[in-house]
């Protein structure tokens, strides 16, 4: 996880909606948001976790330290330009929080690509 965005609604005073990244050589890139996929529990959690760990401060966007890993899942994706990753990734929702990781195990971008090349193929 790299940026953390307050939610709308009910969910508008916790950090709900999150933006991902995977690895581009030696930096992260970012390459999905999503505010789907953990329970209240859980959301309260990295709420409190996000406001102890805040980097910098974009408007409503605030980075944080990239310490947190999610396996993402998603109905599709392609090839890009419009995006600063090259990919963009449809209906991107959270599929589970994986502490068990560090940011070190974040997939590459690399691999990503290598993703939508054997699904065009398929």
């Amino acid at each position: 996880m790299l940026y953390a965005q307050s939610g709308h609604g009910k969910r508008s005073n916790l950090y709900t909606d999150y933006t991902f990244g995977v690895w581009d050589g030696d930096i992260l890139v970012p390459i999905a948001k999503a505010y789907s996929g953990l329970d209240n529990k859980e959301i309260n959690t990295l709420d409190k976790w996000i406001r102890k760990h805040i980097k910098e401060r974009f408007g409503p966007v605030r980075a944080v330290d990239p310490e947190q890993v999610f396996e993402l899942a998603f109905e599709g994706i392609s090839l890009s330009s419009r995006h600063k990753s090259g990919v963009s990734v449809r209906f991107p929702r959270i599929a589970q929080w994986r502490q068990d990781l560090t940011a070190k195990d974040a997939e590459t971008l690399e691999l990503v690509k290598q993703m939508i090349t054997a699904t065009d193929v398929a």
